[in-house]
């Protein structure tokens, strides 16, 4: 058995692209992976694959990353399922790192499970939280049985340890450029799907704001109750320039699209402050929603869960508290 997670070459993360620019995502697990590396004296590399990319390669580093792994090729200027998980198994086969990261994004979540069938290991999908125990090992936890629990995961064995982890669960870190480190082009070939042939790429239009970016939400739920309430909570949103978001029930009553929608089938989201209406705060919600910055949490029920990740609470009903909220934040 393993006993050290960073026995090997440390700890991969998996730097993604979107529309040309490194995701948020990525430059998240930089911060968390950072801690890891520090604590056990080993090195983060960042492997980015595109075409004229060089410059974000520096990027990585300005953001932590000891080296990145830097795959430059018109082959892969367009993301190709095959082609990439091909690269990146080749890789890994070749330095073999210890822990494999990716965010649980749309293309990490159809990239990881293909690099960890090549490489013939394990992966924790969607993870919220990421540690090492006391033996290395990286401990994984993630919701199951219908977001009803949160599971810890291991792999104590298998090599790379890999997970794909959900956007917003850690912050990024911030960028030093008097930070350095070495970027690797190494001389690999690249597997290009003739089977699989780029058309276009159409923006998804969003229905309403984009609650991933909102600094303040005000978000409701079953306990809303009316749709007067619904009302009142959109004017509160409106009155502190935030925006609106909810569970799934106010979704399946058509009271807000599911853009809207925090939590485990919904969105994740890490505002400044979120004040939730009426949220019983069932972990199936309170994983999209516990690393807010401050959380204001109004229920008529005393013991409601959600009062034990709030910051603040307040007991009453929604029609009663939200007009007196919104005529203090008028003033």
């Amino acid at each position: 058995m393993v006993n050290s997670a960073l026995e090997r070459n440390g700890i991969w993360i998996f730097a993604e692209l979107q529309q040309g620019k490194l995701a948020n995502v990525s430059l998240e697990l930089l911060g968390k992976a950072k801690e890891f590396t520090i604590k056990q004296d080993s090195k983060l590399t960042a492997v980015l694959l595109g075409n004229n990319v060089k410059g974000l390669a520096q990027e990585l580093i300005f953001h932590g990353a000891d080296r990145v792994i830097l795959l430059d090729s018109p082959v892969l200027a367009e993301y190709k399922t095959r082609t990439y998980a091909q690269a990146i198994a080749d890789l890994a086969k070749e330095e073999e790192p210890s822990i494999l990261l990716f965010g649980a994004t749309s293309l990490g979540k159809d990239l990881a499970p293909r690099v960890m069938a090549k490489l013939e290991t394990g992966l924790t999908a969607d993870c919220l939280e990421l540690e090492l125990d006391e033996n290395g090992i990286l401990v994984q936890t993630k919701p199951s049985y219908g977001g009803n629990i949160m599971c810890k995961i291991i792999c104590p064995e298998s090599r790379p340890q890999m997970a794909t982890v959900r956007p917003k669960v850690f912050a990024v870190p911030p960028r030093d450029e008097k930070l350095s480190g070495e970027i690797i082009c190494p001389n690999i070939t690249l597997h290009d799907d003739k089977q699989v042939s780029f058309v276009s790429r159409v923006q998804a239009v969003l229905e309403g704001p984009n609650i991933e970016e909102a600094e303040i939400i005000v978000a409701g739920g079953r306990g809303i109750e009316t749709e007067d309430n619904f009302k009142l909570m959109e004017e509160l949103a409106g009155v502190l320039g935030g925006c609106i978001g909810v569970t799934r029930p106010l979704v399946d009553a058509g009271w807000a699209p599911h853009s809207l929608q925090i939590g485990q089938s919904g969105k994740t989201v890490k505002p400044k402050l979120i004040i939730t209406c009426g949220i019983s705060g069932s972990v199936q919600f309170s994983v999209g929603m516990q690393k807010a910055d401050c959380i204001v949490a109004i229920d008529k029920d005393p013991d409601a869960p959600i009062f034990s990740i709030a910051n603040y609470g307040i007991v009453g009903k929604i029609e009663d508290i939200l007009p007196n909220l919104i005529k203090t934040f008028r003033t």
